[in-house]
């Protein structure tokens, strides 16, 4: 009775390790997930800010980067 007792909390054991990790890879998923949407953003706030100097002529185009 000993040994089915140790047993099944060695298995409940492992069962808790393997959801902790599943849970810890989960939230760094999460954060990796937050961080490229900000990078997403500011991204698209440069290419913005871009597109606006080239509009007023004080950003050359792409063509003219490359004379």
């Amino acid at each position: 009775m000993k040994a089915k007792k140790q047993q099944a909390r060695e298995s409940h054991m492992e069962c808790h390790q393997r959801l902790q990790a599943c849970i810890q890879l989960t939230e760094s998923m999460s954060e990796q997930q937050l961080t490229i949407e900000t990078l997403m953003e500011e991204n698209a706030g440069l290419l913005q800010t871009i597109r606006g100097l080239q509009e007023d002529n004080v950003v050359p185009s792409d063509d003219e980067w490359e004379e």
